[in-house]
């Protein structure tokens, strides 16, 4: 088997996601739409590069190609899709958390790697990290879907920070660098400031993706609650952090309690259909952040057949989500194939 067809199958798929994702916004205009598909995008540019790169060989402009779009941009872009998509909801105290974990990660990133260029990078992404989680908690907290805003503006400046590191940054000759065992790429050329980058934006993104697809699942299905939590701001403050803290346990306690009662109404066909489709998309996440932090920790095998799996479930996810295709359509057409679906409100 060629080695460019697992990168290229995965390219075609995610920017299949991504035609279909930048149509339903043309017509919807649903910012969570816009920014999944500038995810999809940049998977597809991130996995094209390794497919071209193993037909034709690496060079130094396909190495910070790679590193930019695949490493360090797409999981921020589907995270914060998700958070639009949940931005009504008080999903943003765990966008928080994925915020406030990012910057201590990357902190801890540093001490157990010890980039000696790294300069005073940890610290600046922890402060960032923080001063972000702070905001968005504030802004769920006075139930403002403003929150996603803020979001987006984290994404957005590092995003251009990482443009412009990964554009900037000297590397050595050749420009580039692969594992000599599997020929996948690493990191492992760019200095410290910018591999930091990748886990601030790796694990807001992919937390937020993964957390925000399970969550979104637990809203629509059918809910048997063994724990009780109230997030009602108008409860005293201590109160409301105790309740908070119970909530964190508890909605993934709930949320396995209920999946006898989602396995009994999907067999009886009246699950809602973005129960499943969040859970693909949410398996689907895992499998990148899986991939990727094998490939970090220098187990570069697994990494192209992760990101095919990764794509695969995301999309099959996306395709039956009544939130994202209401209806099957031509894209960029008014021809439709079929009627929309309609179903009930979240359980």
């Amino acid at each position: 088997m060629p080695e460019w067809l697992i990168p290229g199958v995965t390219a075609v798929l995610a920017f299949t996601v991504a035609v279909a994702l930048l149509d339903q916004w043309l017509e919807r205009r649903r910012a969570f739409q816009l920014a999944w598909a500038v995810g999809m995008t940049l998977f597809g540019i991130g996995s094209g590069a390794e497919a071209i790169a193993a037909a034709l060989g690496w060079s130094e402009w396909l190495y910070r190609t790679w590193y930019l779009a695949g490493a360090v941009l797409t999981p921020a872009w589907l995270g914060l899709g998700t958070a639009f998509l949940l931005a009504r909801t008080r999903f943003g105290y765990a966008y928080a958390a994925c915020f406030f974990l990012a910057g201590v990660f990357t902190l801890l990133t540093q001490r157990r790697y010890d980039y000696p260029d790294a300069g005073a990078s940890p610290v600046l992404y922890l402060i960032v990290g923080v001063i972000l989680a702070l905001a968005v908690f504030g802004e769920t907290y006075f139930q403002n879907e403003r929150w996603a805003r803020i979001a987006a503006l984290g994404v957005v400046v590092g995003s251009i920070a990482g443009i412009a590191f990964a554009t900037l940054a000297p590397l050595p000759s050749p420009g580039y660098v692969t594992d000599p065992a599997t020929g996948q790429p690493t990191a492992a050329l760019f200095p410290g400031y910018v591999r930091l980058l990748t886990p601030f934006m790796n694990v807001t993104g992919a937390f937020s993706l993964l957390f925000g697809a399970l969550f979104s699942a637990y809203v629509f299905m059918p809910k048997r609650r063994v724990l009780a939590y109230s997030l009602d701001p108008g409860q005293p403050f201590d109160q409301f952090l105790f309740n908070l803290v119970i909530g964190a346990v508890a909605v993934p306690v709930n949320f396995v309690a209920s999946l006898p009662l989602a396995v009994r109404s999907f067999r009886a066909g009246t699950l809602h259909s973005r129960v499943l489709s969040t859970i693909l998309i949410a398996a689907g996440a895992f499998a990148a952040l899986l991939g990727d932090s094998l490939n970090r920790f220098g187990v570069t095998a697994p990494f192209a057949i992760a990101k095919l799996i990764s794509v695969a479930l995301i999309l099959v996810g996306f395709v039956i989500s009544i939130e994202t295709f209401h209806e099957i359509r031509i894209p960029f057409t008014r021809v439709r194939i079929g009627a929309a679906r309609r179903e009930g409100e979240a359980g």
